[in-house]
């Protein structure tokens, strides 16, 4: 299985997308600080910081901005490695060798599952020592709510990162079914707006029950699409 990953990973030129991945990094980590650090989230009248409830800290902006790029950054993956190949008819190719299609399937799931889980751990993890190195020298205007010596930041850095880019398999499932690379990123889309939206006060970021209704759904179309990759007739 490690050698089909890394066969796709070459396959897919995975060096363009660890400099995309690090062109991102630097974009939100410059978006990131210049929301802490300066006083583009005060009110020009009151002084007071202008935020929603419980975004007067800093994990919350990081979560959102983080997570929002990196179900699209997913989703993009996702639609050249799987859905792309399907239309280019490279995957006619790879279904030639002696191995099974779920195999294959899962392989290229795996290749794109793996580089964007950890392109979004350390993502977050480098956006948060920035932020903690820039608290020592200029006052922030958001709450540091983290730290960076507990077990605890680090076990929820991981699980939110694999949960985020979990929930982009819906949006590869879309694609297949559709069989269209557009959907798949338009599909990334919409997840962004459901799991990281909010209507007023009200928004499902951070909220457990539907995160797990949404891994449980991506669980099931990941088990759907490999079931249905020895029948499923080349696009």
């Amino acid at each position: 299985m490690l050698k089909l990953i890394k066969l796709e990973w070459k396959k897919n030129n995975i060096n363009k997308y660890i400099i995309r991945a690090m062109i991102l990094t630097a974009v939100l980590c410059l978006l990131v600080l210049g929301l802490v650090f300066s006083d583009m989230a005060l009110d020009p009248d009151t002084g007071m910081l202008d935020a929603p409830s419980g975004y007067d800290i800093v994990s919350p902006f990081v979560e959102l901005l983080s997570n929002m790029s990196y179900i699209c950054f997913s989703g993009v993956m996702l639609a050249s490695f799987i859905v792309s190949a399907y239309k280019n008819k490279t995957m006619s190719l790879m279904f030639s060798y002696p191995i099974k299609r779920q195999k294959i399937l899962l392989a290229q799931m795996l290749a794109a599952w793996s580089f964007s889980f950890t392109a979004l751990a350390l993502t977050k993890l480098f956006l948060y020592f920035c932020i903690r190195i820039g608290s020592r020298y200029i006052q922030p205007v958001f709450q540091l709510d983290f730290n960076l010596k507990s077990v605890s930041f680090y076990t929820h850095l991981i699980v939110s990162s694999a949960v985020m880019v979990s929930i982009s398999f819906i949006a590869l499932y879309i694609g297949l079914k559709m069989r269209s690379s557009k959907a798949t990123i338009i599909a990334s889309v919409i997840l962004i707006f459901v799991t990281q939206g909010n209507i007023g006060e009200f928004s499902l970021a951070g909220n457990v029950v539907m995160y797990g209704i949404l891994l449980l759904s991506s669980l099931v179309f990941v088990l759907l699409s490999l079931y249905m990759a020895e029948t499923r007739d080349l696009m």
